[in-house]
């Protein structure tokens, strides 16, 4: 167990306050407003700590790099906006996603990842 910094609340609690998928940077950008000595090096050393020990989720979109989520989520997929590079949760499957595998092939998981242009930027 590490110790519990001033830092590394300060991350936790952006991951709690912004309640979606966020990219190293942007834990740096919202962290350093209340921690403001808060380090590049010190966030990814830490994002790699909270999900080692099952706190965060790593979540690899497409073209991107990753991001981190509250590992106690639901099932869900996610949004990537192609203009500011945001990631948003959707949070409800398609009923119909198994008929989308060829016939005799059975699903026993599946990834849907929407793209386009979130609200701020729409």
């Amino acid at each position: 167990m590490q110790r519990d910094t001033r830092q590394r609340r300060a991350i936790r609690h952006v991951l709690q306050h912004f309640g979606r998928p966020l990219t190293p940077e942007e834990v740096l950008d919202h962290g350093q407003r209340i921690v403001p000595s808060l380090g590049l090096a010190t966030v990814y050393r830490n994002l790699k700590i909270l999900a080692r020990e099952g706190w965060l989720s790593e979540v690899q979109l497409p073209g991107g790099g990753l991001r981190y989520e509250l590992a106690d989520r639901p099932h869900h997929h996610h949004f990537l906006c192609r203009s500011c590079d945001q990631a948003f949760d959707v949070h409800r499957c398609p009923d119909e996603i198994e008929e989308l595998a060829p016939d005799g092939f059975e699903v026993d998981s599946h990834e849907l990842i929407l793209f386009g242009r979130c609200a701020a930027c729409a």
